[in-house]
């Protein structure tokens, strides 16, 4: 983060910050063909296409990738602030069948944020735009944050 911005501390550049250090480290994600395609303070959009291994005995994902992709953005999105969060509890409901070669997109959206606890919604969508699974996530900040100083006087 620029020093300007950081001194300023404009929140999107801090989402952002934020966003490069979770993903450097965020091997599940990354294994499973996830790209990072946009994160704004208490918001965060990702996409992931289904591979062949990721479908289950009916030939359609299994609803455990649609969780994670939901579950990962979800991640993003409430740890945009600079503290560490986790999930506290998180509930899917699966609306469409999704087919081999689809691509999914999730987009999450801070719904409320207060003390240590948070509320997301996170919507996942196929290439054509239809809802196929929506998601709520309750959120849990821990100790910790995600940014040292250095990281945020020097990016």
């Amino acid at each position: 983060m620029d020093a300007s911005i950081a001194g300023d501390r404009d929140p999107h550049a801090i989402a952002q910050a934020c966003a490069n250090k979770m993903w450097q480290d965020d091997r599940a994600s990354k294994g499973l063909g996830m790209s990072l395609q946009r994160i704004a303070p208490g918001e965060a959009v990702l996409s992931m296409t289904v591979r062949k291994e990721m479908t289950n005995g009916h030939g359609i994902c299994h609803g455990g990738f649609i969780f994670t992709l939901a579950d990962s953005t979800f991640a993003f999105a409430c740890n945009t602030y600079d503290q560490r969060t986790v999930a506290q509890q998180c509930a899917v409901t699966f609306l469409q069948p999704v087919r081999e070669g689809e691509t999914l997109t999730a987009h999450a959206v801070e719904r409320t944020r207060a003390g240590r606890g948070g509320i997301y919604d996170v919507t996942v969508r196929d290439s054509s735009n239809k809802v196929i699974a929506e998601f709520r996530g309750h959120s849990r900040t821990i100790s910790g944050q995600l940014l040292d100083n250095q990281q945020q006087d020097h990016k």
